[in-house]
């Protein structure tokens, strides 16, 4: 098996890889150091322009038609809002720093929004990237409400208003979700032959993401390197996502196997925008519990390359 069709079989697992060991070895061999000073930052600056990209090459292949709520929309904002409340209320009562910081990072894991890059996976998986693009906007209004009114409870210090909030998630969306999707729709009219050839080159959009997410898995395992906490609280903030990552995928499935759309709904609530749980976490909550959004990336994409893998071996998933 040659290079490029071991990387087509294991994509995921190998941008994981490639994240890790190129971080390891341009941040941490004293040769190779300088290389990584100029790369790094530039690699880190290409992350929203391939992003936007790639969800350009995905929404080129949506229907106006496809797009509308879907009954689960509703059910998995319900649910994702009362597990939030949910640790609100754990967070509160509990007195230990060290265990307050652990649940502060399960927090930002539950209540962050969709990832942007949600569609491209349920895509790959055969689910629906008209009706995760709606809920992901849903979950990114839903958000900017919720954050205002349980961040002060978490963190008495936490001073964010519902302006602030809903600003913030008004230029998440509208940069990183609007405007490729207004852009692949005009594309469609404008120059369908053009948009229609970029809708047939297979899996583009998802090998794109595979290269932005070895640059994320870097600057998180930087992250994780560069923690100043404890070893067992370092452990839990690490092996709590993982918990966390399958009881949303989980609950996803669940919810849309009700609804004969378990993959997409899956993605929707297991798949999460953790650089914006990190940035939540830096700027209004205690800044080291960033570490479990940063864990949180592992393991989905570990979860997302199962996912994947079984597909190509079986032809579908069956939940």
């Amino acid at each position: 098996m040659n290079i490029v069709k071991f990387f087509r079989k294991f994509s995921l697992p190998s941008s994981l890889a490639i994240g890790t060991v190129g971080y390891l070895l341009f941040a941490k061999v004293p040769i190779l150091e300088p290389i990584g000073d100029v790369a790094g930052p530039l690699l880190q600056s290409l992350l929203p322009i391939v992003l936007f990209s790639l969800l350009y090459v995905t929404f080129c292949k949506i229907q106006i038609k496809e797009m509308k709520p879907r009954v689960w929309h509703f059910w998995l904002q319900a649910i994702r809002v009362g597990l939030s409340a949910f640790m609100v209320f754990v967070i509160v009562n509990t007195d230990d720093a060290n265990m307050r910081l652990v649940l502060e990072g399960a927090f930002i894991c539950i209540i962050c929004p969709t990832a942007a890059a949600a569609p491209v996976v349920a895509e790959k998986l055969g689910g629906s990237v008209a009706s995760l693009t709606i809920y992901t906007i849903m979950a990114n209004v839903v958000t900017s409400i919720i954050i205002p009114l349980f961040f002060p409870m978490v963190e008495k210090s936490a001073d964010i208003s519902f302006i602030a909030a809903a600003l913030m998630v008004l230029r998440n969306v509208t940069t990183v979700l609007v405007l490729p999707l207004a852009l692949a729709l005009i594309s469609r009219k404008v120059i369908p032959h053009f948009t229609r050839r970029v809708a047939e080159v297979k899996d583009l959009a998802f090998y794109m993401w595979c290269f932005n997410l070895s640059i994320v898995t870097g600057l998180t395992v930087r992250n994780i390197l560069a923690s100043t906490v404890s070893g067992w609280v370092l452990a839990m903030l690490l092996i709590l996502p993982l918990f966390i990552t399958i009881l949303q995928f989980a609950i996803g499935k669940a919810v849309g196997k009700h609804y004969g759309d378990s993959i997409t709904a899956g993605q929707a609530l297991g798949q999460k925008n953790t650089v914006v749980g990190i940035w939540l976490a830096i700027s209004f909550l205690n800044p080291l519990s960033a570490v479990a959004p940063g864990a949180y990336v592992l393991w989905q994409n570990m979860v997302n390359a199962w996912q994947i893998w079984y597909k190509e071996k079986y032809g579908k998933l069956k939940w």
